[in-house]
């Protein structure tokens, strides 16, 4: 169903303003100077860790150990991304060579 020039700006626009509104809340909601509620602090600490360990969950939930490639691929690729975090801190580094090096083991290696 095509929509039309307006209904697009609106929609466009309404994007906008809750983009904004979401990126400048926090500062209205926590000025400077002000403490930060340590339930806040809390979630700040631990919520990263939680998430990227929900995305490991996901990722890895339909491994199959028990047919070929018996989950190699998956356990490469997972040790390659530990391995380059702990050495050189980079999230970017460590979970682009693990991507790289999952597609090609699994479309050149393992095929």
């Amino acid at each position: 169903m095509p929509i039309n020039r307006i209904t697009s700006l609106l929609i466009i626009l309404t994007v906008a303003a809750v983009t904004f509104c979401t990126r400048a809340l926090p500062f209205f909601v926590f000025p400077k100077g002000k403490p930060i509620p340590k339930t806040v602090g809390y979630l700040g600490k631990v919520l990263a860790p939680a998430v990227i360990g929900l995305l490991v969950v996901y990722c890895l939930r339909d491994t199959s150990v028990m047919s070929c490639p018996h989950g190699i691929p998956e356990a490469l690729a997972v040790l390659t991304v530990v391995v380059l975090h702990v050495w050189r801190r980079n999230n970017l580094l460590s979970i682009g060579a693990g991507t790289v090096l999952y597609m090609l083991l699994i479309q050149v290696v393992f095929r």
